[in-house]
């Protein structure tokens, strides 16, 4: 039996470099798609691509059964809508691909296109259950460039200059409770959709709100600038 794991400081794990895709699959005439980091090509000959999808992701049962997948490589200037919609909603209940630009592959497959830079196509080739996860290995099949000049979108640039956060479902998450980053002595706010925290000492100065407002002296129109929720979706977390 594993043990358990042994101390470590958590900000280590943002030294680990990630790209942010879109996973998307058909299966039984429905689409659907995820935001990964955990893209990584594991063979040359012949080119193999690996990707981890978390069992409670819709799109985990859909790629097991359709043995196919595509990977659209996001490009950094991508808009924070198309992120929120594939990295914080559930195609359980949302129809992701109704007014997001995309192509069908000659097996049946859907590819973003819009604010990507090149895309695959995979069939699987292997299954491994590691836990809270899936890990499919894949043949590519095809792949193709659509902005040959862009620069691509890695985590820790969302991180960094977006303020990002891996969704709760993404191998890389982290609870922001067990970090000391997430700002000064105060109580704080946390979205329950995808877990951003906010922070009256910051404010969200993207946004227009200044440093220093309080939650409930927020506009009631104001919204998570990760995933679009609206104020109810906050849970007071207490203080830093």
């Amino acid at each position: 039996m594993a043990g358990k794991p042994g101390k470590f400081d958590v900000e280590a794990f943002y030294k680990i470099s990630y790209g942010l895709y879109i996973i998307s699959t058909k299966f039984e005439n429905r689409m659907n798609g995820y935001i990964s980091n955990a893209v990584f090509q594991v063979t040359a000959e012949p080119p193999r691509f690996a990707i981890c999808c978390s069992k409670n992701n819709f799109t985990a049962d859909m790629i097991s059964g359709s043995g196919l997948f595509s990977i659209s490589v996001l490009a950094r200037d991508a808009d924070q809508e198309l992120i929120s919609l594939f990295g914080y909603q559930s195609g359980s209940n949302v129809e992701k691909f109704t007014n997001t630009p995309h192509i069908m592959t000659d097996s049946g497959i859907p590819v973003v296109t819009s604010d990507c830079l090149a895309w695959f196509e995979c069939r699987v080739s292997q299954t491994v259950d590691v836990g809270t996860h899936i890990l499919f290995t894949a043949d590519i099949l095809h792949g193709e460039i659509i902005d040959s000049g862009g620069e691509p979108l890695t985590y820790a640039w969302y991180r960094e200059k977006r303020k990002g956060k891996a969704p709760a479902n993404a191998p890389t998450y982290i609870d922001d409770n067990e970090t000391a980053e997430n700002g000064s002595a105060g109580t704080r706010y946390k979205c329950v959709v995808c877990g951003n925290i906010y922070d009256p000492a910051i404010g969200d100065p993207d946004n227009g709100i200044p440093a220093g407002t309080d939650f409930n002296d927020l506009p009631d129109d104001w919204r998570c600038p990760l995933c679009g929720a609206d104020k109810a979706s906050f849970d007071i977390i207490g203080r830093g």
